[in-house]
Protein backbone atom coordinates (compact mmCIF):
# COMPACT_ATOMS: atom_id res chain seq x y z
CA UNK A 1 0.00 0.00 0.00
CA UNK A 2 1.51 3.63 -1.05
CA UNK A 3 2.21 5.70 2.12
CA UNK A 4 -0.06 8.70 2.09
CA UNK A 5 2.21 12.09 2.04
CA UNK A 6 1.45 14.17 5.23
CA UNK A 7 2.37 17.62 6.14
CA UNK A 8 4.69 16.06 8.30
CA UNK A 9 6.91 14.92 5.94
CA UNK A 10 6.38 18.21 3.59
CA UNK A 11 7.85 19.57 7.45
CA UNK A 12 10.35 17.30 7.33
CA UNK A 13 11.43 17.45 3.70
CA UNK A 14 11.18 21.40 4.34
CA UNK A 15 12.96 21.57 7.37
CA UNK A 16 10.98 23.75 9.17
CA UNK A 17 7.82 23.41 11.35
CA UNK A 18 4.19 21.73 11.03
CA UNK A 19 2.74 24.27 12.49
CA UNK A 20 4.19 26.81 9.35
CA UNK A 21 3.36 24.11 6.89
CA UNK A 22 -0.24 24.18 8.01
CA UNK A 23 -0.16 28.18 7.59
CA UNK A 24 1.55 27.87 4.60
CA UNK A 25 -0.94 24.81 3.00
CA UNK A 26 -4.17 26.45 4.10
CA UNK A 27 -3.37 29.89 2.91
CA UNK A 28 -3.37 31.46 6.11
CA UNK A 29 0.04 32.99 5.57
CA UNK A 30 0.77 36.36 7.55
CA UNK A 31 3.95 38.17 8.27
CA UNK A 32 5.65 35.57 11.08
CA UNK A 33 6.29 33.29 7.96
CA UNK A 34 8.73 34.49 6.06
CA UNK A 35 9.16 34.27 2.18
CA UNK A 36 11.39 31.19 2.07
CA UNK A 37 9.85 29.55 4.18
CA UNK A 38 6.89 30.05 2.10
CA UNK A 39 9.04 28.79 -0.58
CA UNK A 40 10.55 25.73 0.99
CA UNK A 41 6.78 24.69 1.81
CA UNK A 42 5.77 25.14 -1.50
CA UNK A 43 8.92 23.45 -3.22
CA UNK A 44 8.64 19.85 -0.52
CA UNK A 45 4.88 20.04 -1.01
CA UNK A 46 5.51 19.66 -4.94
CA UNK A 47 8.00 17.33 -4.86
CA UNK A 48 6.18 15.03 -2.76
CA UNK A 49 3.32 15.02 -4.59
CA UNK A 50 1.19 16.52 -1.21
CA UNK A 51 -2.54 15.99 -1.69
CA UNK A 52 -4.67 17.37 1.39
CA UNK A 53 -6.62 14.26 3.23
CA UNK A 54 -9.70 16.30 2.58
CA UNK A 55 -12.00 13.41 4.79
CA UNK A 56 -9.18 14.55 8.04
CA UNK A 57 -9.91 18.09 6.61
CA UNK A 58 -14.00 17.91 6.67
CA UNK A 59 -13.79 15.95 9.99
CA UNK A 60 -12.53 18.96 11.70
CA UNK A 61 -14.73 21.71 10.27
CA UNK A 62 -17.78 19.81 10.00
CA UNK A 63 -17.57 20.78 5.99
CA UNK A 64 -16.52 19.14 2.75
CA UNK A 65 -16.37 22.69 0.73
CA UNK A 66 -18.24 20.23 -2.21
CA UNK A 67 -21.82 21.77 -3.00
CA UNK A 68 -23.92 20.50 -5.79
CA UNK A 69 -25.78 21.73 -8.53
CA UNK A 70 -28.87 20.04 -10.01
CA UNK A 71 -30.60 21.60 -13.52
CA UNK A 72 -32.64 20.37 -15.08
CA UNK A 73 -31.21 19.61 -18.34
CA UNK A 74 -27.89 19.58 -18.90
CA UNK A 75 -28.25 19.17 -22.85
CA UNK A 76 -29.89 22.71 -22.52
CA UNK A 77 -27.58 25.24 -23.36
CA UNK A 78 -29.02 27.75 -20.83
CA UNK A 79 -28.48 24.94 -18.22
CA UNK A 80 -24.45 23.98 -19.41
CA UNK A 81 -23.61 27.48 -19.61
CA UNK A 82 -24.87 28.51 -15.96
CA UNK A 83 -23.39 25.64 -14.70
CA UNK A 84 -19.47 26.40 -16.06
CA UNK A 85 -20.68 30.24 -14.63
CA UNK A 86 -21.54 28.36 -11.10
CA UNK A 87 -18.67 25.99 -11.09
CA UNK A 88 -15.82 28.81 -11.82
CA UNK A 89 -17.74 31.46 -9.20
CA UNK A 90 -17.63 28.47 -6.64
CA UNK A 91 -14.10 27.52 -7.08
CA UNK A 92 -13.04 30.79 -6.74
CA UNK A 93 -14.35 30.65 -3.38
CA UNK A 94 -12.79 27.03 -2.02
CA UNK A 95 -15.85 25.06 -3.82
CA UNK A 96 -15.77 21.73 -5.74
CA UNK A 97 -18.92 21.82 -7.62
CA UNK A 98 -20.87 18.34 -8.41
CA UNK A 99 -23.45 18.44 -11.33
CA UNK A 100 -26.31 16.52 -12.03
CA UNK A 101 -28.83 16.78 -14.50
CA UNK A 102 -32.57 15.52 -13.26
CA UNK A 103 -33.78 15.40 -17.30
CA UNK A 104 -36.82 16.78 -15.96
CA UNK A 105 -37.70 13.66 -14.40
CA UNK A 106 -38.81 13.42 -10.40
CA UNK A 107 -37.61 10.10 -9.64
CA UNK A 108 -34.08 11.02 -11.23
CA UNK A 109 -34.33 14.36 -9.14
CA UNK A 110 -34.57 12.26 -6.09
CA UNK A 111 -31.88 10.05 -6.82
CA UNK A 112 -29.52 13.17 -7.24
CA UNK A 113 -30.96 15.12 -4.07
CA UNK A 114 -30.05 11.70 -1.73
CA UNK A 115 -26.41 11.55 -3.45
CA UNK A 116 -25.57 14.83 -2.95
CA UNK A 117 -27.13 14.54 0.43
CA UNK A 118 -24.52 10.96 1.00
CA UNK A 119 -21.62 13.12 -0.60
CA UNK A 120 -22.68 15.44 2.88
CA UNK A 121 -22.26 18.24 0.41
CA UNK A 122 -22.25 21.71 2.50
CA UNK A 123 -25.36 22.86 0.13
CA UNK A 124 -27.45 22.75 -3.03
CA UNK A 125 -27.88 24.67 -5.97
CA UNK A 126 -31.13 23.67 -7.68
CA UNK A 127 -33.43 24.39 -10.94
CA UNK A 128 -36.19 21.96 -9.14
CA UNK A 129 -38.89 19.84 -11.54
CA UNK A 130 -42.71 19.51 -11.25
CA UNK A 131 -43.92 17.24 -8.47
CA UNK A 132 -40.36 17.53 -6.50
CA UNK A 133 -41.57 19.52 -3.16
CA UNK A 134 -41.88 16.72 -0.94
CA UNK A 135 -37.84 16.27 -1.86
CA UNK A 136 -37.21 20.03 -1.34
CA UNK A 137 -39.48 19.83 1.90
CA UNK A 138 -37.25 16.93 3.39
CA UNK A 139 -34.07 18.99 2.41
CA UNK A 140 -35.23 21.61 4.45
CA UNK A 141 -35.91 19.13 7.60
CA UNK A 142 -32.38 18.24 7.37
CA UNK A 143 -31.56 22.10 7.61
CA UNK A 144 -29.18 21.64 4.25
CA UNK A 145 -28.70 25.05 2.81
CA UNK A 146 -30.56 25.13 -0.55
CA UNK A 147 -30.91 27.87 -3.28
CA UNK A 148 -33.13 27.68 -6.01
CA UNK A 149 -32.33 29.28 -9.76
CA UNK A 150 -34.86 29.23 -12.62
CA UNK A 151 -37.77 27.53 -10.90
CA UNK A 152 -39.59 28.12 -7.90
CA UNK A 153 -42.13 25.90 -6.22
CA UNK A 154 -45.76 26.35 -4.22
CA UNK A 155 -45.14 25.35 -0.57
CA UNK A 156 -41.03 25.56 -0.89
CA UNK A 157 -40.34 28.66 1.29
CA UNK A 158 -36.56 28.87 -0.06
CA UNK A 159 -34.10 31.25 -1.52
CA UNK A 160 -34.50 31.76 -5.20
CA UNK A 161 -32.99 33.44 -8.18
CA UNK A 162 -35.53 34.34 -10.81
CA UNK A 163 -35.69 36.38 -13.76
CA UNK A 164 -39.09 38.69 -14.86
CA UNK A 165 -40.36 36.16 -16.61
CA UNK A 166 -43.67 37.97 -16.93
CA UNK A 167 -42.72 41.82 -17.79
CA UNK A 168 -40.10 40.19 -20.41
CA UNK A 169 -43.02 37.99 -21.77
CA UNK A 170 -44.87 41.25 -22.14
CA UNK A 171 -42.34 43.05 -23.46
CA UNK A 172 -41.50 40.85 -26.65
CA UNK A 173 -45.31 40.69 -27.07
CA UNK A 174 -45.33 44.68 -26.86
CA UNK A 175 -42.77 44.68 -29.28
CA UNK A 176 -44.10 42.53 -31.95
CA UNK A 177 -47.16 44.35 -32.10
CA UNK A 178 -45.96 47.31 -31.97
CA UNK A 179 -44.11 45.88 -35.55
CA UNK A 180 -47.55 45.60 -37.30
CA UNK A 181 -47.98 41.62 -36.14
CA UNK A 182 -51.49 41.05 -34.77
CA UNK A 183 -51.77 37.27 -35.26
CA UNK A 184 -49.28 36.13 -32.87
CA UNK A 185 -49.09 32.62 -31.25
CA UNK A 186 -47.12 31.50 -28.65
CA UNK A 187 -44.91 27.76 -28.17
CA UNK A 188 -45.06 26.99 -25.46
CA UNK A 189 -44.91 23.94 -23.12
CA UNK A 190 -47.36 22.04 -21.07
CA UNK A 191 -46.48 22.47 -17.79
CA UNK A 192 -47.56 23.20 -13.99
CA UNK A 193 -44.02 25.14 -13.43
CA UNK A 194 -45.00 28.94 -12.43
CA UNK A 195 -42.04 30.43 -14.16
CA UNK A 196 -43.11 29.10 -17.71
CA UNK A 197 -46.64 29.86 -16.65
CA UNK A 198 -45.80 33.62 -16.18
CA UNK A 199 -44.41 33.89 -19.79
CA UNK A 200 -47.60 32.52 -20.89
CA UNK A 201 -49.70 34.98 -18.49
CA UNK A 202 -47.70 37.67 -20.13
CA UNK A 203 -48.37 37.13 -23.65
CA UNK A 204 -52.46 36.22 -22.97
CA UNK A 205 -52.66 39.32 -20.62
CA UNK A 206 -51.05 41.60 -23.48
CA UNK A 207 -53.20 40.44 -26.18
CA UNK A 208 -55.93 40.98 -24.20
CA UNK A 209 -55.23 44.54 -22.94
CA UNK A 210 -54.56 45.32 -26.63
CA UNK A 211 -57.93 44.00 -27.78
CA UNK A 212 -56.19 41.02 -29.78
CA UNK A 213 -57.18 37.50 -30.65
CA UNK A 214 -56.24 35.65 -27.18
CA UNK A 215 -57.94 32.22 -27.38
CA UNK A 216 -56.08 29.58 -29.25
CA UNK A 217 -53.23 31.64 -29.41
CA UNK A 218 -51.00 29.21 -26.96
CA UNK A 219 -49.94 26.25 -28.74
CA UNK A 220 -49.01 23.71 -26.08
CA UNK A 221 -46.11 21.15 -26.48
CA UNK A 222 -45.39 17.83 -24.54
CA UNK A 223 -41.41 18.44 -23.73
CA UNK A 224 -40.98 14.87 -24.36
CA UNK A 225 -42.01 14.82 -28.24
CA UNK A 226 -41.23 18.95 -29.11
CA UNK A 227 -40.46 17.74 -32.68
CA UNK A 228 -43.71 15.77 -33.75
CA UNK A 229 -46.20 18.34 -31.50
CA UNK A 230 -44.27 21.41 -33.05
CA UNK A 231 -44.59 19.37 -36.99
CA UNK A 232 -48.65 18.68 -36.28
CA UNK A 233 -49.26 22.32 -34.67
CA UNK A 234 -47.66 24.33 -37.35
CA UNK A 235 -48.66 22.24 -40.11
CA UNK A 236 -52.67 22.65 -38.35
CA UNK A 237 -51.83 26.58 -38.09
CA UNK A 238 -49.99 27.09 -41.56
CA UNK A 239 -52.83 25.49 -43.20
CA UNK A 240 -55.99 26.76 -41.56
CA UNK A 241 -57.51 30.13 -43.53
CA UNK A 242 -58.38 31.90 -40.33
CA UNK A 243 -55.96 31.20 -37.49
CA UNK A 244 -52.14 31.66 -39.97
CA UNK A 245 -50.01 33.01 -37.56
CA UNK A 246 -47.79 36.13 -38.84
CA UNK A 247 -45.47 36.03 -36.09
CA UNK A 248 -44.50 32.79 -33.01
CA UNK A 249 -42.91 33.86 -30.16
CA UNK A 250 -41.09 30.40 -28.39
CA UNK A 251 -40.71 30.20 -24.63
CA UNK A 252 -37.56 28.30 -24.93
CA UNK A 253 -34.66 27.74 -27.19
CA UNK A 254 -35.39 24.16 -27.49
CA UNK A 255 -38.71 25.20 -28.79
CA UNK A 256 -37.61 27.45 -31.21
CA UNK A 257 -34.90 25.50 -32.85
CA UNK A 258 -37.17 22.65 -33.62
CA UNK A 259 -40.16 25.41 -34.89
CA UNK A 260 -37.46 26.79 -37.35
CA UNK A 261 -36.88 23.61 -38.47
CA UNK A 262 -40.41 22.74 -39.25
CA UNK A 263 -40.35 26.84 -41.07
CA UNK A 264 -37.89 25.81 -43.07
CA UNK A 265 -39.58 22.53 -44.18
CA UNK A 266 -42.94 25.11 -44.82
CA UNK A 267 -40.64 26.97 -46.96
CA UNK A 268 -41.93 30.32 -44.75
CA UNK A 269 -39.69 32.97 -44.91
CA UNK A 270 -38.72 34.81 -42.08
CA UNK A 271 -39.57 37.54 -40.98
CA UNK A 272 -41.38 38.05 -44.39
CA UNK A 273 -44.21 35.22 -44.08
CA UNK A 274 -44.02 34.93 -40.58
CA UNK A 275 -41.98 36.35 -37.39
CA UNK A 276 -39.98 34.70 -34.35
CA UNK A 277 -38.96 35.53 -31.26
CA UNK A 278 -37.12 32.70 -29.12
CA UNK A 279 -36.36 32.86 -25.24
CA UNK A 280 -32.89 32.08 -24.41
CA UNK A 281 -30.06 31.69 -27.20
CA UNK A 282 -28.71 28.54 -29.12
CA UNK A 283 -25.62 28.23 -31.04
CA UNK A 284 -28.36 26.72 -34.20
CA UNK A 285 -29.65 30.26 -34.34
CA UNK A 286 -26.45 30.95 -36.27
CA UNK A 287 -26.93 28.58 -38.39
CA UNK A 288 -30.34 30.41 -39.46
CA UNK A 289 -29.76 33.10 -42.65
CA UNK A 290 -31.83 35.61 -40.67
CA UNK A 291 -30.35 36.80 -37.14
CA UNK A 292 -33.01 35.62 -34.00
CA UNK A 293 -34.79 38.35 -31.66
CA UNK A 294 -34.53 36.33 -28.46
CA UNK A 295 -34.49 37.23 -24.86
CA UNK A 296 -31.36 36.87 -23.05
CA UNK A 297 -31.00 36.34 -19.76
CA UNK A 298 -28.75 37.41 -17.18
CA UNK A 299 -26.57 34.24 -16.56
CA UNK A 300 -23.61 35.43 -15.56
CA UNK A 301 -25.47 37.28 -12.63
CA UNK A 302 -27.50 34.49 -12.01
CA UNK A 303 -24.78 32.07 -11.18
CA UNK A 304 -22.64 34.63 -9.56
CA UNK A 305 -25.28 35.34 -6.87
CA UNK A 306 -26.48 31.82 -6.40
CA UNK A 307 -23.02 31.01 -5.49
CA UNK A 308 -22.52 33.62 -2.61
CA UNK A 309 -25.97 33.50 -1.42
CA UNK A 310 -25.54 29.57 -1.00
CA UNK A 311 -22.17 30.56 0.54
CA UNK A 312 -23.44 33.14 2.81
CA UNK A 313 -26.32 29.97 3.56
CA UNK A 314 -24.01 27.60 4.05
CA UNK A 315 -22.29 30.36 6.56
CA UNK A 316 -24.85 31.21 8.53
CA UNK A 317 -27.90 28.85 8.52
CA UNK A 318 -29.86 31.78 10.12
CA UNK A 319 -29.55 33.78 7.15
CA UNK A 320 -33.07 35.60 6.14
CA UNK A 321 -34.68 33.91 2.94
CA UNK A 322 -34.28 35.98 -0.16
CA UNK A 323 -36.16 36.12 -3.80
CA UNK A 324 -34.36 38.04 -6.23
CA UNK A 325 -35.72 38.94 -9.26
CA UNK A 326 -33.17 39.70 -12.48
CA UNK A 327 -34.25 41.61 -15.42
CA UNK A 328 -33.65 39.55 -18.59
CA UNK A 329 -33.24 41.57 -21.88
CA UNK A 330 -34.42 41.63 -25.47
CA UNK A 331 -31.92 41.22 -28.18
CA UNK A 332 -33.85 42.53 -31.34
CA UNK A 333 -32.50 41.30 -34.60
CA UNK A 334 -33.97 40.84 -38.27
CA UNK A 335 -36.53 37.72 -37.64
CA UNK A 336 -39.07 40.27 -35.85
CA UNK A 337 -38.63 43.74 -37.95
CA UNK A 338 -41.36 46.14 -39.00
CA UNK A 339 -44.28 43.84 -40.84
CA UNK A 340 -45.02 45.28 -44.79
CA UNK A 341 -47.33 46.87 -44.65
Amino acid sequence: MVKRISIKDVALKAGVSIASVSYVLNNKIDSRISKDTIEKVKKAAEELNYRPNNVAKSLKTQRTHIIGLIVADIANPYFSQIARIIEDEANKIGYTLLIGSSDENAEKFESLINMFCDRQADGLIIAPVENTAIHLQKLEKQKMPFVLIDRFLDNIDASSIQINNYEISQKVTEHLIANGYKNIVLVAYKTALKHLLQRNLGFVDTLEREKLKHQNAVLNIDKDAIDDDINLGLDHLFQSKTQQPDAIFFTSNKLAVSGLKKLVQLSLNVPTDVAVVAFDEAEAYELFTTPITFVKQPLALIGRTAVQMLNTKISDRLTPIEHIVLEAELRIGQSSKLKST
